[in-house]
């Protein structure tokens, strides 16, 4: 199996399914030399992992990280990082009624027919439960990148959404409730339509926003590794993600171009900021801005028509434990992706130099 390393200097490879003995990383590339905050990785990861309210799903993992390698008396010392996160509350008897058959919208079918099998068991390496070493990954990127700001948000829920422009939120509000909306009064409505959609034995899609400040001009690797180009691919790349828009996004091709460019100011920046941050697949030093939408899950509680490895209809019964919506989660994940980028593209333009 490929495509289980991300990133050209600054890399992280991944391992482990959703109900094996452990998941786990190796993060090659990161140079010596750096202090590393322990309990700032394990607060990232705890953001992130299951059980935290009840909106999530109730798997109860601790998710504690063990680093392996790569550190000596607190600092990195350029060697690879290694390190594992135990399965420690999986319930393999769950997956059970699925051994043979397809569940709609994820990837039972795709995997039996490329692998030849599959691990049934939680979705296996398909699971989302591999995120938790990306966000490793990224939160040891993040200490790397000095002065460079990460902060993503819930910005929609279904037909629930907030204000587009972040300028006129308070983003320090974002964990302040366990929807990660930074917007009180909407939070409340998110939340309350997340749990009454779980009730239902149903799931609801959501939105991302994420600002990145701080990020000098010259980071991106024309033609075919901009900066943009490689934020999309880590967004895309992460489960149930069907979108990504940087800038003015989709909203940018209803707009004339006299609308749309950025006109630089003498004081420096320009006064619209519709590029993103981006501009020519390199940054520009203004805020990076996107958005990534994530789909509703697809295991929900309710039965299913679907076929079976011979190609019967059958009914899938939805059972186990799974997230209602995924975006409370995923805003770590978010974070943890664009971070990787930024440590990547970082250490290439200092080679660049």
């Amino acid at each position: 199996m490929a495509g289980n390393t991300f990133g050209k200097v600054f890399t992280l490879t991944t391992f482990g399914e959703s109900h094996g003995e452990a998941i786990g990383g190796i993060i090659d590339g990161c140079p010596s030399g750096l202090d590393l905050d322990i309990e700032e990785i394990q607060n990232q990861l705890d953001r992130r992992k299951p059980g935290q309210s009840k909106i999530t799903t109730q798997r109860k993992e601790s998710d504690e990280v063990k680093l392996l390698s790569g550190i000596f008396e607190g600092k990195t010392t350029g060697a690879p990082i290694g390190f594992t996160i135990p399965n420690s509350n999986a319930k393999s008897k769950d997956y059970d009624h699925i051994k043979d058959v397809f569940r709609p919208s994820h990837a039972d079918y795709t995997y039996q027919q490329k692998y030849g099998l599959r691990d049934y068991r939680g979705g296996g390496r398909s699971s989302a439960r591999e995120t938790a070493s990306r966000v490793v990954g990224g939160a040891i990127a993040r200490q790397l990148l000095k002065g460079v700001t990460i902060q993503a948000y819930v910005c929609a829920v279904g037909e629930i959404s907030i204000e587009d422009d972040y300028s006129k939120l308070n983003l320090s509000e974002t964990d302040s409730n366990i929807v990660r909306c930074p917007h009180s009064a909407k939070a409340a409505e998110m939340i309350e339509l997340i749990d009454k959609t779980r009730k239902e034995g149903d799931t609801i899609g959501g939105v991302v926003s994420c600002v990145i400040k701080g990020v000098p001009v010259g980071w991106g690797e024309p033609v075919f590794d901009r900066l943009h180009a490689d934020l999309g691919k880590a967004m895309l790349s992460i489960n149930a993600v069907k979108g990504f828009e940087y800038g003015s996004g989709f909203a940018g091709s209803r707009m004339k171009g006299s609308e749309h460019n950025d006109n630089f100011e003498a004081e420096g920046g320009t006064a619209s900021n519709f590029s993103g941050g981006i501009q020519g697949g390199i940054s520009n030093g203004e805020d990076i801005y996107f958005k990534v939408a994530f789909k509703p899950v697809a295991t929900i509680m309710r039965d299913q028509q679907s076929v079976n490895e011979k190609g019967e209809e059958v009914i899938v019964k939805g059972k186990g434990r799974h997230d209602p919506c995924v975006v409370p989660r995923a805003v770590p994940i978010v974070e943890a992706m664009a971070a990787l980028v930024l440590a990547d593209h970082y250490l290439l333009a200092k080679l660049n130099k």
